[in-house]
């Protein structure tokens, strides 16, 4: 049997577009979101739209398990993102922080180390007007 030829012009493709990159306005001020939960920690850098301009996490970082959660986990990810962020054009943030997590401050040295300077900082974590009935009582 003879092989089919494909409608389209192109030779084995699966009739999907390529992706365009959205290209992300950057200017000198934006925001800085970091989401400090119990096992890692997201650093975000956006512009005042909310377009990312640059990100990291612990695990993206390299860290593993337990590790990810640690001021030094939360430093080094803070400063690959602020680094990148920098170049780009970012200078001054304002920093938005949510969740628990044990690196939250380290993220925000670490992000002023990097050359971005910090005009404010605001703690969103969400809070329960006592939403939730908690477990039962552990019998040990």
């Amino acid at each position: 049997m003879a092989k089919q030829t494909s409608t389209s012009g192109k030779a084995g493709s699966t009739g999907k577009a390529a992706a365009k990159k959205r290209v992300v306005k950057v200017e000198a001020t934006g925001e800085a979101h970091i989401n400090a939960t119990f096992n890692n920690i997201i650093i975000t850098l956006t512009n005042l739209q909310g377009q990312t301009i640059s990100w990291s996490s612990a695990g993206k970082m390299g860290f593993r398990g337990s590790k990810k959660n640690t001021p030094y986990a939360a430093q080094t990810a803070a400063q690959d993102c602020g680094k990148v962020a920098f170049d780009a054009g970012l200078r001054k943030v304002k920093v938005y922080v949510k969740g628990p997590g044990a690196g939250r401050e380290s993220a925000i040295r670490s992000l002023n180390q990097s050359g971005i300077e910090i005009t404010e900082i605001v703690d969103i974590t969400p809070i329960p007007h006592n939403g939730c009935r908690p477990p039962k009582r552990r019998r040990v």
